[in-house]
């Protein structure tokens, strides 16, 4: 079952829709990612279906210049027996705003957002599931940091490094105890996660620590999970761009909590 939302100066039109409740929601933000994300998308609608899941699958087009919504709508329509969707804006907000965007879309009380590369394989979804549906976990995400023998394919030497150094900052400045709060693949129990979205201000670089700040900020219960990680060709991270706008959010983040942007939370509940 597939449908398409189109978004436009934050206005959602919905085209076609046929929305029932899944157990988990799946989402993928994409950016100018027509050469991969076709195949991306048979690989988590083929592991839906051979395990049998009651799940949904949520494809957010950040704005892309290129085909990839119109990629992705033909790769979901090959297994309508999924349920799955493809949300597109016009202007690029940032993968922060895409995320945001596919939870507030999601049916399930648990979500998952992945990378469209796939990094981690969709197949270590229960490492991030099942502690949350049993209830032990809040925020579930996947660590590349906690058991490097997991990694099947490095980044380059430097690059490598220069993770290493940024997480430092990142934990020095935003107070988080966590060795990755950079990977792409992360769990939500969304009935408590939800109503903190409302007060998310980063829709860039930093919006994995700002989910992980709030979320830790209001007690849920967080835990950094060992994941399979294969570095894959074709980032979009710009080393200079990306740590100095690093510095940049990360101060606004410290900036919001002291200010109480992030208490004003409606309809909450531990």
């Amino acid at each position: 079952m597939f449908d398409t939302d189109l978004l436009l100066s934050d206005k959602k039109l919905p085209l076609a829709f046929c929305v029932m409740k899944t157990d988990l929601s799946i989402v993928v933000p994409a950016f100018d990612e027509q050469d991969r994300v076709g195949d991306s998308i048979r690989k988590i609608l083929g592991f839906i279906e051979s395990e049998k899941l009651d799940a949904e699958l949520i494809v957010v087009d950040d704005g892309s210049g290129d085909n990839t919504a119109k990629i992705a709508e033909e790769a979901c329509a090959e297994t309508p027996g999924v349920q799955s969707k493809v949300i597109r804006y016009e202007q690029n907000r940032g993968k922060g705003f895409a995320i945001k965007t596919g939870l507030l879309a999601a049916t399930a009380d648990i979500a998952l957002f992945s990378d469209a590369d796939l990094s981690t394989p969709i197949d270590e979804l229960s490492k991030l599931v099942d502690p949350i549906r049993t209830g032990e976990f809040d925020v579930t995400f996947g660590s590349r940091a906690l058991d490097r023998t997991l990694i099947s394919t490095h980044q380059p030497w430097v690059r490598e490094q220069g993770g290493r150094v940024m997480n430092l900052v990142i934990k020095t400045m935003s107070g988080l105890p966590f060795l990755d709060t950079q990977c792409g693949f992360k769990a939500f129990n969304m009935v408590k996660f939800r109503p903190l979205l409302d007060v998310m201000k980063i829709d860039r670089f930093v919006f994995d620590i700002e989910f992980l700040f709030v979320a830790k900020r209001h007690g849920l219960r967080l835990a950094e999970i060992p994941v399979r990680w294969a570095d894959v060709e074709g980032s979009k991270l710009k080393v200079v761009r990306d740590t100095r706008r690093m510095f940049t959010e990360l101060a606004l983040i410290r900036k919001n909590a002291r200010n109480g942007i992030y208490d004003n939370v409606q309809d909450f509940g531990v």
